[in-house]
């Protein structure tokens, strides 16, 4: 045990997306293992879209944590992802965790360019995130009184991303135990977006709606927001087979890989609704 202790408190990980929703989380709990933390972002030099600036980010590194910027099915991301892999792996870097999409058959191409790669590999595919509803543009729309959003009345196992964090550092400082494995992580019970919306109305004592829209009005949405059209179709697609219900049952991954259950979706409420995420 101290001789493991003693390895993973000289162990270096790179975090990209270390601003984001999921990064800042692992590089958080990383460092709260005793793991030697280095950042990737654009602030900090390390931008996928330059693979120039990817060797001086690996460079003595131990690990990394891999979250592409665009969703992780876009052929940017398989060919991004691919093409750094191989250079992590040429660095000496052989022990990567990429973050992909439960359900996603667009992912799968991307999936398989680690794979590919030679690294020693895991896969996390993680659930819809219940902090989207606390982060990124959902939020926004819930102070306004509402959401509208592609997803009927489908049930999802939202899951907090401080799990997807823990399950990330666990993976990354057992050893072999999750090497060439993909892990599914789910909260631990289903709702639908409509219930997730009345929960967040309980919590803040506000009169929040809840509008369920075609994908395809979705889209067109988007790109008078201001996202290009191949993206809005792409997310689209992507909708459209995420949220057909394929996704609506559970997994134990975060109990198989932590040992414990997932946290549950009224718990994130409540702690976000203490902060005033969802005040007008």
């Amino acid at each position: 045990m101290a001789d493991n202790t003693a390895k993973t408190r000289n162990m270096t990980v790179v975090v990209t997306g270390a601003s984001g929703r999921t990064g800042s989380r692992v590089a958080q709990a990383a460092r709260a293992a005793g793991l030697t933390v280095r950042a990737a972002s654009r602030a900090r030099g390390f931008d996928w879209e330059n693979a120039a600036t990817w060797a001086p980010t690996l460079r003595g590194a131990d690990a990394a944590y891999l979250v592409h910027p665009s969703d992780v099915g876009a052929p940017a991301a398989t060919e991004a992802v691919g093409a750094l892999a191989r250079e992590a792996v040429g660095l000496g870097v052989r022990r990567l965790v990429l973050l992909s999409a439960r359900g996603e058959e667009q992912a799968r191409p991307t999936e398989e360019a680690l794979r590919a790669s030679g690294a020693d590999w895991t896969i996390v595919r993680s659930a819809w995130f219940a902090q989207n509803f606390s982060e990124g543009p959902l939020p926004a729309e819930l102070r306004r009184g509402g959401l509208v959003f592609p997803a009927g009345e489908v049930r999802e196992p939202f899951v907090d991303v401080r799990d997807i964090a823990d399950v990330v550092v666990t993976a990354l400082t057992s050893g072999e135990r999750h090497v060439r494995r993909a892990v599914e992580v789910t909260g631990p019970r289903l709702l639908s977006f409509r219930e997730a919306v009345a929960e967040i109305s309980r919590a803040t004592g506000t009169e929040l709606t809840y509008t369920p829209v075609p994908a395809r009005a979705y889209g067109e949405a988007l790109t008078g927001f201001g996202v290009p059209p191949e993206e809005a179709e792409f997310l689209v697609e992507v909708f459209e087979g995420l949220l057909d219900g394929r996704n609506a049952r559970l997994t134990d991954g975060v109990r198989q890989v932590l040992g414990r259950a997932p946290r549950d979706f009224t718990d994130f409420v409540r702690e976000a609704a203490a902060a005033g995420t969802w005040k007008a």
